[in-house]
Parts: C-alpha cells; sequence; structure tokens
C-alpha cells in the first residue's frame, strides 16, 4: 500500500472514530442524539409545586466538592458545603464584571478569578472591587438530594 493510501484511509478513520465525542461535546445535557444521551447529574429542571428544583446530590457534593449549573430553572448556581456543613447556594455570576466565581473551600470564601473579589458563603462582598453581593438560593435537603429556590419565589 502506498503511504498516500494509507495516510487517506487513516484519515477517515481518525474522523469517524472521534464523530460519537464530537457530537456529545456540542449537545445539551439531557438531549438525546440517536442511541447517545448525556447525563445530567439528577439534575431536574422542573420546578416543583413548591418552587424548589433538584440542583444535584448530596453524594455528589461530597465528591465533587460543588455543584456548578450554568443554566438551571432558577438562573446560574453554585452550591458548595461549608465547613459548619451548611450548604450555600449562589448565583456565580461575579457582581463586579460578570466572570464565574471560583470556591475556595480551605478558605471558605468565593473568589472572583478575574479581579479577586471575595464573597462569603451567604454571597456579601467582603473584598473589593465587588461591592453588591451574589445571589443566594433558599436550600433545603430532601433524602440525598439537594433542591435549591430562588429566595422570595411564593410557591
Amino acid at each position: 500500500m502506498e503511504r498516500r493510501t494509507f495516510l487517506g484511509w487513516f484519515s477517515v478513520g481518525l474522523v469517524a472514530s472521534s464523530l460519537p465525542v464530537a457530537l456529545a461535546a456540542c449537545a445539551q445535557p439531557g438531549k438525546k442524539l440517536g442511541a447517545l444521551a448525556l447525563a445530567t447529574n439528577n439534575v431536574n429542571d422542573t420546578p416543583r409545586s413548591d418552587g424548589f428544583i433538584t440542583a444535584g446530590t448530596i453524594t455528589q457534593l461530597k465528591k465533587e466538592g460543588q455543584i456548578f449549573n450554568e443554566k438551571s430553572a432558577v438562573g446560574a448556581l453554585l452550591v458548595v458545603r461549608t465547613n459548619s456543613n451548611n450548604i450555600s447556594a449562589v448565583n456565580p455570576t461575579c457582581t463586579h464584571k460578570g466572570c464565574i466565581v471560583k470556591w475556595k473551600a480551605t478558605e471558605q470564601k468565593f473568589i472572583c478569578p478575574c479581579h479577586d473579589a471575595v464573597f462569603a458563603t451567604d454571597g456579601k462582598a467582603i473584598e473589593k472591587p465587588a461591592k453588591t453581593p451574589l445571589g443566594t438560593y433558599e436550600t433545603k435537603i430532601e433524602g440525598d438530594l439537594v433542591l435549591v429556590k430562588a429566595k422570595g419565589q411564593r410557591n
């Protein structure tokens, strides 16, 4: 077999074998692509009658240290477990320039990677440049499920 023929067939095989990965990367979680479906980390974005949605599970929170969903039914969402064994849920969009804050478990703070704004576990801005607190969500646990609801939302 000539080198050019071999490289041609090799390229076709490479593209064909990576097609399922490319489709999965472009798909939205929970949407089916033929026989291929992506996991949604136990998220149920449909609000229940009491206004809560399922953000994830306690098992997931313990394993990953946080639950992050950029496009949940209540908005961007970051759920973390604090040292006092409470659960805190915030909108992780920094109120200074709109970057996504990161949870620093060792410091028990949310820190913006763009301009180093610091927020407390209750979302309050504690170090500038941000002056406005992060949005927060009401949380509750039912069994292994972590539930959240926008504060002030009526049942």
